[in-house]
């Protein structure tokens, strides 16, 4: 029942609408600073995070920080690079409703990196937000440029073939 609402429900769109607003500027604000410094390099929080597997009280797991110290460390300006550019593009997604539920996913992935890298801050609030998202389907971009792609492939969709070749 909850599921039907969040996908079919147009005052369920604007709840998400607002959320989609919150998330995105959260996202690109982060990314913006990022990028403005000039000097974002996150080689230092990858650092912290390999620090954080060791002692007493580990909080990033062994297999995490191994990919950090194999992967990531040696790659670090990639890695920031993907980061700065990853926030932006996300905000900028969920922002104008474009490729929601692909910018909802994408967010999720870099909150739950953050968050494996032993980062908590505001990560865990922002994938429940964006599952909200995920799960609601077409209906989180209704207020947005997705209600105009879809709208446009449906019409594609259901053109005859002699119709779709005469629009072209």
């Amino acid at each position: 029942m909850m599921i039907e609402f969040l996908r079919r429900n147009v005052w369920a769109s604007a709840v998400l609408l607002l959320i989609r607003l919150y998330l995105g500027y959260t996202w690109i604000s982060a990314g913006l600073n990022k990028l403005s410094g000039g000097s974002f390099n996150a080689s230092g929080f990858l650092k912290g995070a390999v620090e954080k597997a060791s002692g007493e009280r580990p909080i990033v797991q062994g297999w995490w920080a191994s990919f950090i110290e194999h992967v990531a460390i040696p790659n670090a300006s990639l890695f920031s690079m993907m980061v700065q550019w990853g926030e932006i593009l996300v905000g900028v997604g969920l922002l104008v409703g474009g490729l929601t539920r692909t910018a909802a996913f994408f967010g999720i992935v870099m909150n739950m990196s953050f968050l494996l890298s032993g980062s908590i801050s505001n990560n865990p609030i922002m994938i429940i937000l964006s599952m909200f998202i995920l799960v609601a389907y077409t209906n989180a971009g209704r207020f947005g440029i997705d209600y105009f792609l879809h709208t446009k492939l449906r019409q594609h969709k259901n053109q005859s073939p002699a119709q779709a070749a005469s629009s072209s």
